[in-house]
This record gives C-alpha cells, sequence and structure tokens, in this order.
C-alpha cells in the first residue's frame, strides 16, 4: 500500500507477496540491524497504534461505562510496494541479535508477477531459471572395472586430471600446418574445470580480487592448471601488466567494452593471457548480448569500459560488424590470433542452441579454432528477462550429446574440445555433473554460479530466494559496486573458498574415474559408463537404460 493508503492496481497485501517477514514484537529490541542490512529495504520502522476497550466501573453508578484507551508503540513493518518486494535472502535473520525476524516463503501463487511491469519494463533478475532438478542428477556411473590398480583405488589416488585447450592436429596435419604456415597452433594444457566468464563489473572488486588470488595460489602452490575467464568488459590494468595473466582467459563479446585497455597493453604484458574466448551468446539470455545495468557502473568500471559512469551497458545480440556467424567466427579468431603473434588458443562461446551444430561445423573447417564452449540453458547471474531465462535455451546435456557424435562422425573427436557451461552444480554435485558432462564428450566444464555460491557465500537459489544480482544490491557484496556492500566480503577469504572447491573437486573427480580404469587421460566420451533411469533421456542421449 503507498503512504496514502490509497489502493492502485499495483497494490498488494503482505500475503500476495512471495517472501513475507515473520517479526516476533516480543524479541525485538528495536535495534535496527535488519533495517539497515536490508538490500532491498523491504522492511522499516513503524508506528503503530493500538486501541484497547475498556470497560471501567463508575462508582457513583455504579454501572460500568464503555471506553476506549490508545497506546503507541514501534515495530518493524513489511513494505508491500512491488519495488521492495522482501527477496528472501535473510541477512535481516542473520543480523538480528534476538532471533526477532525471519523471511519465509508464502504458500500461495506468486502474484508479484502481475504487478512488477511497472513503468512498461518486466521483471529483470539474476540468478538462475527456477526449475529444480534436471538430467545430470539423475545419470549414473555404471561402468566399474574389476582390474583396477589398487594404487588407483578410490581412497589412493596418485593421477592428475587435465584437459587441453587448443586444436590438436594429427601428426600429419601438423607437420603439414607447419611446412605451410611456419607454426603450428597452440594448446595448452589446463584443469577440467573452469571458472566460467564472471566479468569485472558484474562481479565486485573483492569477489573479483579473489577469484584470482584462489587461481594464483592454485596454479603457484598446488601445482593445479585452473584458469579463470574475465566475462567481457576488460580486467584492471595492472592484471593486463602481471605475471598472473597466463592463467586468464579474456574474453571479447559483442559490446567490446574494456578491450582498447587490453590492446593497448599487449607490448607492456609480460605473460600471454591462456587464451580468448570471443562470446557469441550466454545461458542466462540466449540470442540477447550481455548487459551491465547502471547501478553497478561507476567510475572505475566505466573508465575500463571506456563510457561515461552511471548509465547501462548494454552489449548487441550479434558482432555489429560481421555479416553472419561463419564469417564472425572466421574474422574474429583470425584477428585474435594476429594480435598476438599467432602464440595464443582463440575460441568461441555460444548459448545452447539447436543451430549449434552448424557453429561446431564451420569449426571443423578452421584450423585455427581452439575449441568450441557452449553454455547450456541454466547459465547465469546475468541481468536477464524472466522470459529469457524461464522459456529461452537448450539443456547443456544434449548439446553436448549431439556436438560430440558429430565431431565422432567426422573422425575429428579428438582434435577440437568442447567446454560445457549451464547449470554444473545447481544442486551441489559439481563433481557428478562435471564427470557425466565429460562422458557425454566434453574435455572440460564451467562454471559460475556455483563458485559464487561457494567462494562468495551467495545467498541465491533456484527456488527465487534472493536472485537481485542484476542491481548491484547483493547483500553479501558479491555483485555489488557500492562499498558498502562489497567490504562485507573479505578477498583472502574467498581465495580461501575458491582453494577448498577445487581440491574437493578434485578429490570426488578421481573418486569417479579411478573405479573406471581410467586414470592417463579424462573419460572423454566414454558413455559406456553411463546409465540412466528415464528411457527417453537415455534414448535421446545414446546412454543406456537402467532400472
Amino acid at each position: 500500500m503507498s503512504s496514502d493508503r490509497s489502493i492502485t492496481p499495483s497494490s498488494l497485501s503482505i500475503k500476495d507477496l512471495p517472501w513475507q517477514i515473520l517479526w516476533n514484537k516480543e524479541k525485538c529490541t528495536l535495534c535496527g540491524s535488519c533495517t539497515s542490512v536490508c538490500p532491498v529495504n523491504a522492511v522499516e520502522l513503524g508506528v503503530f497504534r493500538k486501541r484497547t476497550v475498556q470497560v471501567p466501573l463508575n462508582i457513583a453508578t455504579g454501572k460500568q461505562a464503555s471506553g476506549s484507551d490508545y497506546s503507541i508503540y514501534y515495530g518493524i513493518r513489511q513494505r508491500t510496494d512491488p519495488a521492495y518486494a522482501c527477496v528472501g535472502c535473510a541477512m535481516c535473520s542473520l543480523v538480528c541479535p534476538n532471533d526477532a525476524i525471519m523471511p519465509y516463503r508464502g504458500d500461495e501463487a506468486d502474484k508479484l508477477r502481475y504487478h512488477i511491469d511497472r513503468g512498461g519494463q518486466p521483471r529483470r533478475r539474476g540468478g538462475r531459471r527456477n526449475v529444480p532438478g534436471g538430467i545430470l542428477d539423475q545419470i549414473k556411473f555404471i561402468r566399474i572395472s574389476m582390474l583396477t590398480d589398487p594404487a588407483l583405488d578410490a581412497g589412493r589416488h596418485e593421477f592428475e586430471l587435465k584437459t587441453l585447450l587448443g586444436r590438436v592436429l594429427p601428426p600429419e596435419e601438423n607437420l603439414k600446418f607447419l611446412d605451410d604456415n611456419g607454426w603450428i597452433p597452440p594448446v595448452r594444457e589446463i584443469y577440467p574445470l573452469m571458472i566460467g566468464s564472471m566479468s569485472f563489473g558484474a562481479l565486485s572488486p573483492t569477489m573479483w580480487e579473489g577469484l584470482q588470488m584462489g587461481v594464483s595460489y592454485l596454479n603457484e602452490e598446488l601445482g593445479m592448471p585452473v584458469r579463470v575467464c574475465t566475462g567481457e568488459g576488460g580486467c584492471p590494468p595492472r592484471l593486463l601488466r602481471s605475471r598472473f595473466l597466463k592463467y586468464v582467459i579474456l574474453q571479447i563479446a559483442s559490446g567490446y567494452f574494456g578491450w582498447d585497455e587490453i590492446i593497448h597493453a599487449i607490448p607492456e604484458m609480460k605473460e600471454d593471457p591462456c587464451a580468448i574466448e570471443i562470446k557469441y551468446g550466454q545461458g542466462a539470455k540466449p540470442g540477447d548480448g550481455g548487459l551491465l545495468m547502471w547501478h553497478k557502473v561507476n567510475k572505475l568500471i566505466a573508465a575500463i569500459r571506456g563510457v561515461p559512469p552511471g548509465i547501462s551497458l548494454p552489449s548487441p545480440p550479434t558482432h555489429q560488424t560481421k555479416y553472419s556467424i561463419e564469417e564472425a567466427v572466421a574474422k574474429m579468431i583470425q584477428s585474435m590470433y594476429m594480435a598476438w603473434g599467432f602464440r595464443v588458443p582463440v575460441y568461441p562461446k555460444i548459448s545452447g542452441t539447436s543451430t549449434a551444430l552448424a557453429v561446431l561445423n564451420n569449426l571443423t573447417r578452421n584450423p585455427y579454432a581452439a575449441g568450441l564452449a557452449i553454455d547450456g540453458e541454466d547459465g547465469g547471474t546475468g541481468a536477464a528477462y524472466n522470459v529469457s531465462m524461464n522459456h529461452m535455451g537448450h539443456p547443456i546435456a544434449s548439446n553436448i550429446r549431439d556436438s560430440y557424435l558429430n565431431l565422432v562422425t567426422l573422425g575429428m573427436q579428438n582434435e577440437i574440445p568442447i567446454f560445457a557451461g549451464g547449470g554444473v552444480g545447481k544442486s551441489g554435485n559439481l563433481a557428478a555433473n562435471a564427470a557425466a558432462l565429460i562422458m557425454l564428450g566434453a574435455s572440460g566444464v564451467q562454471i559460475g554460479k556455483y563458485m559464487m555460491q561457494a567462494a562468495g557465500g551467495c545467498l541465491g537459489s533456484e527456488s527465487d530466494r534472493c536472485n537481485i544480482c542484476n542491481i548491484g544490491r547483493c547483500p553479501k557484496g558479491i555483485t555489488s559496486q557500492d562499498p558498502r556492500l562489497y567490504r562485507r566480503l573479505d578477498p583472502e577469504q574467498v581465495a580461501q573458498r575458491v582453494v577448498d572447491v577445487f581440491l574437493s573437486f578434485d578429490t570426488e573427480l578421481k573418486k569417479i574415474v579411478a573405479p573406471l580404469g581410467r586414470s592417463t587421460a579424462l573419460p572423454i566420451g566414454m558413455s559406456d559408463a553411463l546409465g540412466i533411469s528415464d528411457y527417453h533421456a537415455a534414448e535421446r542421449l545414446k546412454i543406456k537404460y537402467v532400472v
């Protein structure tokens, strides 16, 4: 309700909101912690007037005289304006010293969706689509080797898991390519789990710094060749000129934000980047370009991206200087190779789609293409319209499987690596999901939101809890450019959590791979080890149907 208590088409009661705040008057001490920490200002201090009916006895007449007594008290009030609707992040309960407040999920249909589009703008959100479960979580690993070397027993893993990023030509073609061009397409040996593209601007400075510190520690101290992608928007100039750039994949997208800084820094780079990723699509909003909303475009982000501060930064849906995807891939890959003297692998990233095979077939004819990254429909955290996140895209499992089988038909399954992303670890089963995708044909997997949830302590969930990554009000400071919010996050603690995630993933992946009898290489395309109890899914993925 508005302050003048008038009823409008957007008026809602607390019962109509998807998240409702339970406040205990008896426990509350009115310290104000909840109102100060709420990222969307869903709770405010309220003044309440309470009427008490009294029936006092009139001594003179001996009769009772009716009356009312009014008392004033202060408390917490939940706002019902759709612009300030509670997102269920529970920061209020985290900071309350008396456990006096807590959000809980409403038991009715979400009526907020009918009222949120005021001003002619449909709802945007971060997070991922709110669909529980998935095919990846249903896949089982059913092929167990009975002759596994005891040294590779699930409790004693003495082997390393690595994959290749780059075009791996057959020996005879390699020699011919060397004779004709004077060089061989570069190949990088990397860890099969990569941190996917999350830009400097989308993430807070502390979160981004923590990710970079964690990746550097994994490489320098633990010898794990983990790589992190910058996302669109460039990166801080000091990273471009540091030796840690070799652990970074630089992304160039249709907006070309931040690439002036990168190109100017090439002569001063101490190390080449690991690779260049050319983004044509993403899983959060297939067919759309990126979008960094104005809430996050502060002076630093604006300076790096070469734009005025305080404006939204949408990227075009396609690379506007190219006519077709074939021309775009060929020319962009060639130009990026030339920029780094043909020393750095270059590959495109596309959103999951039925046209992925057309892109892949085009890459098979381009010996410069270092691979293909496919981002499935469950990819997220971007500022996307609900209709895009919930109704557009292609499941990553079937897209990866189709692409791999297409390479098998061409006899090129060992030449072009395919990297999968979008919803990996959505239910927390990161290693199992990654192993399933690798056995379906992926050479590696990319994760984004999982890392935000694990390393940053993200409060978002698939039940549409929080998911306000897009407006810069992240209660944990993960996706905010507001110093009052991102100072809540310690980059050193983020780095520690990044290391913890990769070490635990490494152990779990080895516990899956070792019993299969594969220890010298990743089981890429080893689909005979997979089974599923869904008959139609088994037929679609061409894996075993088990019950």
